[in-house]
């Protein structure tokens, strides 16, 4: 009897699914160069998101890898290649820059990595290059600008400059605002970008002063947004031509344009799906330890990265760690079971957040810090333009 208990034991322990002790992901994002500062703010979010889990996803430990792409395709492709192909990671995460993704996206992809990412959100991975293992926890590029035109239309503005940086996103920003903006374009400039970006706006400047236009249309992230508005104020633009921005005005740019005392963002209008203000428990949570770490507030791309953890997490509990599953990883993850800070989404067919866009206003809080602040909706439960062309694969 012992003996057939023992054979039975045996055979048992050779059929049973062997389940990793740890959940490996690898997070891409740029932790050198100027544009640094984003990427510093993600992983200030993702490591405080993984305390807040207590440093495991179920029963598994988290094992986080970071890698830096340098503000470079070539550098994100091949920090990417690492991960998957010597990490052996099970998650590819983060992505700040729209070509970084693009140069980096099949590598995860064609080695059977789910990829999920943080900010940027191309048009082509929202349509024609949409796949199964991708998701967003963030937008498709096209959509918070989109907000910003239906807004430009509401407040009766009938002309606009636009200015953006001459990349993959910065297009994107450029043509989600043209879809929905009624009114006349009287002057566009894309700049240059990468990392020896322009940040001496004075001849655009200029020329928008001299167009006429109600108002004017940027976007510039990181370092640019804040050489940006300095450059504004300075021209006086302020009481002549309101600045409407999206991804320029945050939690990055905040305090340095604060300090500087350049009042003229203040009263200043962006769009986004999050702002800090939201009024949920876990917002509420990550914004008061992020801010009682780091003494500023999150920006939206710490919110975001701070999300793609949870949302890992929830999949890796639906399937109770047994990530061989691909199928049922996939379902949870699509499901977007978890508590996410801008409240609760859906993902579309293309697997990008289906969610609403609110206007924001740049406000001082009770303390006299600057930061933003909901002030209306604009879109319910916004389905991206490119879903249409999305045929998964």
């Amino acid at each position: 009897m012992k003996r057939l208990i023992t054979a039975a034991l045996a055979a048992t322990m050779l059929t049973a699914p062997s389940f990793a002790a740890e959940v490996k992901i690898g997070f891409v994002t740029t932790l050198t160069t100027g544009a640094a500062v984003i990427g510093n703010d993600m992983q200030k979010a993702v490591d405080l998101a993984i305390e807040h889990m207590g440093g495991k996803m179920g029963d598994l430990d988290v094992n986080l890898i970071y890698a830096d792409d340098g503000f470079k395709p070539e550098t994100g492709k091949q920090a990417t290649d690492k991960l998957v192909k010597q990490d052996n990671v099970d998650f590819v995460t983060g992505f700040i820059w729209s070509h970084v993704l693009l140069a980096s996206r099949k590598s995860a992809l064609d080695a059977g990595k789910f990829l999920i990412s943080t900010n940027a959100g191309p048009s082509p991975v929202a349509g024609k290059l949409c796949h199964k293992n991708f998701f967003s926890t963030s937008w498709q590029n096209d959509q918070t600008p989109m907000a910003m035109g239906e807004v430009l239309n509401q407040k009766g503005v009938k002309s606009l400059y636009i200015m953006a940086p001459n990349y993959a996103a910065g297009k994107n920003m450029v043509a989600g605002v043209e879809r929905t903006f009624k009114g006349e374009i009287l002057g566009r400039d894309l700049t240059k970008w990468g990392a020896d970006a322009q940040l001496d706006f004075s001849a655009e400047l200029a020329k928008a002063k001299a167009s006429g236009a109600e108002g004017i249309f940027v976007f510039y992230p990181g370092k640019a947004g804040g050489a940006f508005i300095k450059q504004y104020q300075q021209a006086g633009l302020r009481d002549i031509m309101p600045l409407y921005t999206v991804f320029t005005v945050d939690g990055l740019s905040l305090p340095k344009l604060q300090a500087a005392n350049f009042e003229a963002v203040l009263g200043s209008e962006t769009t986004g799906h999050w702002a800090p203000s939201m009024d949920n428990p876990q917002n509420k949570r990550f914004v008061a330890d992020f801010k009682a770490k780091h003494g500023t507030y999150p920006s939206n791309y710490a919110a975001q990265s701070y999300d793609a953890m949870f949302l890992i997490k929830s999949a890796v509990e639906a399937v109770g760690g047994d990530l061989s599953d691909m199928d049922a990883v996939r379902a949870a993850l699509h499901a977007a079971n978890y508590d996410s800070v801008r409240g609760a989404y859906t993902y579309g067919a293309n697997n990008m957040p289906v969610q609403n866009f609110y206007l924001l206003e740049i406000v001082k809080d009770a303390d006299g810090i600057w930061t933003k602040k909901v002030t209306a909706t604009v879109f319910e439960n916004h389905v991206d333009t490119y879903a249409a062309d999305c045929s998964m694969n």
